[in-house]
């Protein structure tokens, strides 16, 4: 009965208070909905893995090299795994390799250049992926067939039963071969399997059996091969020391034996451990954004509850009179705030169906639904709920409920000094808390501009690049060749190049290279850039000295006796000036015998992530290694639309039966810099957040002060107290507040920032400018709320103000 009519009191109570009670509910349910969508990223990371068949005893061979160049840490020897498991069976209890390629595939009309896992016959069984069509103990087994996703069953048929059906696949001698669908797999959730690296899980699955048609092999000499292995029940990875040494001392080239060392990592924690950790550091990341918005929330909760309480004094002192005890008041006071810390947690729930979407499009992840989140989930809510509603309840309940009658009746403020400290420190951490975020996003805006700005050290207008079909043979590159010119002579064209490699970090490997009659054991690592003589012209990197290989119909062979160094490389090999390597001669290792002359020296620009110091580089020509995968464009300015269309016609009639998907360099740098994109948009939504949650704590606020001073304005007014003096009454009690905050907040800022921003080798430097922006915005924004809410007191009749109780 007494839990009852305190209900009924609180609900009356909310109803008559309805501007503290939305503002209160929204401003908490908002914090409460952003951390569940964090944790459910971060729960959803977690998963990742977690569902394989025997994930607790799944493990992938990772590599650690002295000589970082000489391999992959995601990849290893290629007929390690497999060895394990035969050489020692009662520790491995089953293995999967897998090659990653690249080709063009074909059904009917449907052409498109897909990523292919070409591996061995164990990944259904041994990982327990289901399967809509097709039996997952034989489906690989047999040369020329594959099994596909569902989603790629539909993207080439229409539908997903499609077992006995082919696709027609191209290998890089320009082959072609029909493969027989002999399965369908349900799209896998997110894995380190089928989806080991970026954004480009595997969709199609071809056997070992068909490597010689790819013209690849998972041999010794092959480090590139990525490989996973299942214990047996009971083994511990450290078991399986002994046995890799043994075997790669046993079989690999002695050169490799000595470099490398293979770490089994858990699939469990590889997701979130691998590439740096840098998925456990973005959660960390937001996580603590997480933190510091729910702690806004909760404080302004509290802040506003405390503040709204002392309005009630004279109900209090009623209440004492008519022979309410403590206990009942303080009964009172915690029921209502719990009720709507309740309200609130329902309200979360609601924003979380709702901006799931947006929020998952901002990560460029999907965030779990509800109801597939964990029971502790569902149990930590309600718990959380009532410890918030306590807490808000919790200081008004016993200060107040404490007063004498007499001085609650008579509306005395003096008891209450404490509550105007508190909820100034309060809104001053909130203030604080903005500003620090508002700020970060400032900054991380700015650096993740540079990323696509023109300090790139090439010019990334108007570039589109394309994956070509491969033919790594003199005859496939001289036809390329002069594909490449047809391309060049189109009015929309500019230039043409073609090339291995693409400005996205992913070069083609690296060499030895030191200077003719030098010492090989002293070389230089350098990354390979294979291209033509029009690289340079379509991405315009700069020349310092020399020429980029010869002009167009100048080279007559001699360019594979040509590179290309940057000044990095340049001053690497002992070369003060960069016109001072021109002509030299200089060797690779690998090709010792050859002799190679430098026809000339780019500019320094960064081909890989900013985060990373530019690495020497050497580009050496198309014809020497024979390979390529792209055909760079760079059009003229106008209608690209019209460009385009005009590309594709010539491409359709170029390279019939080749799936034209390009790409803008823009496109390229977004999926380099993917993990920024993703932090700035979030830090974005978090200031967005902060600022919401901040300023619905200043209309709360400052409507409350309003209310509880109506005489007292009224009064200055009787005494000739102009409009503007009472407005700058309220703003002299916040601005100084925001101020002070700023102060304390900027050097917290200033610090976080700079430890981001020591990750990237090329950054920008932190300047005044963006904190002068938070905090100006801060104060411009709270004193636009502060003047629409007291002009309206301001103007009001100070005799009708007088008569208010």
């Amino acid at each position: 009965m007494l839990i009852r009519n305190y209900y009924r009191t609180a609900v009356r109570h909310i109803a008559r208070s309805r501007l503290h009670a939305m503002l209160n509910v929204v401003g908490l349910s908002v914090g409460i909905a952003f951390t569940l969508l964090i944790a459910a990223f971060g729960y959803g990371e977690w998963q990742v893995n977690r569902g394989l068949y025997h994930a607790d005893r799944q493990y992938i061979l990772t590599s650690q090299w002295k000589d970082p160049n000489m391999g992959y840490p995601v990849a290893t020897l290629g007929p390690l795994a497999k060895a394990l498991k035969e050489n020692y069976p009662t520790l491995v209890a089953n293995y999967y390799r897998f090659d990653g390629i690249t080709s063009n595939v074909t059904s009917g009309d449907k052409h498109f250049r897909e990523d292919i896992q070409l591996g061995d016959s164990t990944l259904l069984s041994m990982y327990g992926f289901p399967m809509l069509y097709g039996d997952a103990r034989t489906a690989l087994d047999a040369p020329f067939t594959t099994v596909i996703t569902a989603d790629q069953a539909i993207k080439y048929f229409g539908r997903t039963d499609v077992v006995g059906q082919s696709l027609t696949i191209g290998n890089f001698s320009g082959g072609k071969q029909d493969f027989r669908i002999t399965g369908v797999m349900k799209n896998p959730a997110r894995n380190s399997v089928t989806w080991l690296i970026g954004d480009y899980p595997g969709k199609i699955f071809i056997p070992t059996a068909n490597l010689s048609f790819f013209g690849r092999n998972m041999d010794w000499t092959n480090v590139s091969i990525c490989s996973y292995v299942e214990l047996q029940k009971g083994v511990s990875p450290e078991a399986l020391k002994g046995p890799i040494t043994q075997l790669i001392r046993t079989n690999a080239n002695p050169n490799i034996g000595a470099n490398l060392q293979v770490v089994m990592v858990p699939l469990s924690s590889y997701y979130l451990d691998g590439n740096g950790g840098a998925v456990r550091k973005m959660f960390y990341t937001l996580s603590l954004i997480a933190i510091f918005i729910l702690l806004m929330a909760v404080i302004n909760f509290v802040n506003l509850s405390v503040s709204r309480s002392a309005s009630r004094m004279k109900e209090i002192g009623i209440r004492k009179v008519l022979g309410g005890l403590r206990r009942q008041l303080i009964g009172q006071f915690l029921v209502e705030s719990v009720l709507l810390s309740i309200i609130a947690t329902a309200f979360a729930l609601v924003f979380y169906r709702l901006f799931a979407p947006i929020f998952a499009g901002i990560l460029g992840k999907e965030i779990p639904a509800l109801f597939t989140l964990p029971a502790i989930a569902w149990i930590l809510l309600p718990v959380f709920a009532i410890l918030v509603g306590g807490l808000s309840g919790l200081y008004p309940a016993f200060i107040l409920s404490s007063m004498p009658s007499v001085d609650s009746l008579k509306g005395r403020r003096g008891a209450f000094k404490e509550n105007i400290l508190l909820r100034r420190g309060l809104v001053g951490f909130q203030f604080a808390t903005a500003t620090v975020v508002f700020v970060s996003a400032i900054v991380i805006s700015q650096q993740i501009s540079l990323f696509f700005s023109d300090q790139l050290g090439y010019n990334k207008e108007y570039i589109v690049s394309a994956q070509l079909p491969r033919d790594w043979s003199a005859q496939g590159v001289q036809r390329m060749e002069t594909v490449r010119r047809e391309f060049a002579n189109l009015p929309a064209v500019r230039e043409a190049s073609l090339s291995y490699e693409i400005p996205d970090g992913n070069n083609g490997g690296s060499m030895g290279i030191y200077r003719s009659g030098g010492d090989s054991s002293r070389a230089l690592v350098s990354q390979l850039l294979i291209c033509d003589e029009q690289y340079a012209d379509t991405y315009q990197i700069p020349m310092v000295a020399g020429a980029f290989f010869n002009k167009r119909g100048e080279s007559n062979g001699q360019d594979s006796s040509r590179v290309v160094i940057n000044e990095t490389e340049a001053r690497a090999l002992g070369w003060q000036h960069p016109a001072d390597a021109v002509r030299q001669q200089v060797k690779l290792t690998g090709t010792q015998a050859r002799i190679y002359t430098v026809s000339g020296v780019v500019k320094d620009f960064h081909f890989g992530a900013m985060g990373q110091p530019i690495d020497s580089y050497t580009f050496v020509y198309v014809d020497l290694f024979t390979s390529y995968r792209y055909m760079s464009f760079k059009l003229k300015p106008g209608h690209i639309g019209t460009e385009l269309g005009e590309l594709q016609r010539e491409w359709s009639s170029l390279l019939p039966g080749v799936p034209f998907e390009y790409r803008f360099m823009d496109e390229t740098l977004a999926d380099l810099y993917q993990s920024e994109l993703q932090l700035k948009k979030a830090a974005t939504t978090a200031t967005v957040l902060a600022l919401t949650i901040a300023l619905l704590g200043v209309i709360g606020l400052v409507s409350s002060s309003v209310q509880k001073r109506t005489k007292e304005i009224a009064i200055r007014k009787v005494v000739g107290a102009s409009v503007a003096a009472i407005l700058r009454l309220f703003l002299v009690e916040y601005l100084p507040l925001l101020v002070l905050a700023g102060l304390i907040a900027s050097p917290v800022a200033w610090w976080i920032l700079q430890r981001w921003l020591d990750d990237y080798a090329t950054r920008i430097t932190i300047t005044g400018w963006p904190f002068g922006l938070a905090l100006g915005g801060l104060a411009v924004l709270m004193a636009l709320l502060i003047v629409l809410q007291t002009t309206k007191a301001a103007l009001a009749n100070p005799v009708k103000s007088l008569k208010t109780e």
